[in-house]
């Protein structure tokens, strides 16, 4: 789920305008002919967090209503306010009101639409239908499975995608340059990584590395990231590959208490760094598919290092080829 960013970086750098939305080129063209037309339709934005959705739909309101926008839009959060009574209160009176300018319609924005519950949805939907000729909905979710057939019938849906390093680049040296941040290529590739294509992450690690030191180094951010560095996990995997169970269960056990480490990000530095081993595919894919199993016990409410510790084990036992 998004939350609520309590990072001055995050409003400062947030687009202003359709250009500086990176990522959502599909998206942001057809987005942007509806908003000149002055006629959209309700919407629904669906994808990862931290990849523009509620920027957008920032931007497209202050498109149309100008210096006014303020007047003619109303933000709910559904992950706060996720009740019938908030759709029979705050939305439909909202909704019921004429807009004010020329654009004869307001905005309401759902964020987290998919924590509505689903009597609020059903309420939404008939929302929805009544005042359409006074106020076009604009939804957000990171699934849109969550969000009922009858409202997602009534949307154009746009699927959001995460992040390629290369838009993540071009926005991490923006800011660098007007925060006057010295940034390698290695930090740059690190802050992909640790993102996953979340670029509100990479403005909050980036904040907090400037922090610390304008120089902003890969091991920085690992540092701030929280996450298991690719060489330390590597060295796991590779102990337990060639046998030796005890020197992986000690570097691994090293991990989780030096760094602080939870078990479930272990589990996906994990996942990611089998791809990188030296060793047949057939094995990779045996080895995903036993993280997958390790992983969903964990989540289950398993002991985590007695689970990392079968995982291991399980490791040893591919590596000997059993």
């Amino acid at each position: 789920m998004d939350e609520v960013d309590s990072s001055i970086w995050t409003e400062k750098y947030r687009p202003k305008n359709f250009e500086d939305v990176v990522g959502q080129d599909e998206i942001i063209k057809k987005v942007r002919n509806l908003t000149k037309s002055l006629n959209i339709p309700h919407m629904l934005f669906a994808g990862p967090p931290g990849t523009g959705k509620s920027t957008l739909a920032l931007i497209t309101v202050r498109e149309l209503f100008g210096k006014t926008w303020r007047d003619n839009y109303l933000e709910l959060n559904a992950s706060d306010e996720r009740g019938i009574d908030v759709v029979r209160q705050k939305v439909k009176d909202f909704a019921r009101t004429k807009a004010l300018g020329n654009v004869p319609f307001k905005i309401i924005f759902l964020d987290e639409a998919d924590a509505l519950t689903r009597e609020a949805q059903q309420a939404l939907r008939r929302t929805m239908e009544n005042y359409t000729s006074t106020c076009r909905f604009i939804m957000s979710c990171n699934y849109s499975s969550k969000v009922i057939d009858p409202i997602q019938s009534r949307c154009l849906i746009f699927r959001f995608k995460l992040l390629e390093k290369k838009d993540i680049e071009k926005r991490v040296k923006i800011i660098a340059e007007q925060e006057k941040l010295d940034i390698n290529d290695d930090a740059i590739e690190v802050l992909y990584e640790v993102s996953e294509g979340d670029f509100r992450r990479v403005i909050n690690l980036l904040q907090a590395s400037s922090s610390i030191s304008p120089s902003i180094t890969a091991e920085l951010i690992n540092t701030l990231s929280s996450s298991a560095r690719p060489s330390d996990i590597k060295v796991v995997l590779e102990y337990s590959l060639s046998g030796d169970f005890l020197k992986a269960k000690d570097k691994l056990l090293d991990i989780m208490l030096r760094e602080s480490i939870a078990g479930t990000d272990i589990i996906k530095s994990i996942q990611k760094e089998i791809w990188n081993l030296n060793i047949e595919p057939d094995l990779k894919v045996r080895l995903t598919e036993k993280t997958g199993e390790i992983e969903f016990r964990m989540v289950e409410g398993s002991d985590e290092f007695i689970q990392l510790e079968a995982l291991l084990a399980s490791f040893v036992l591919a590596g000997m080829g059993k």
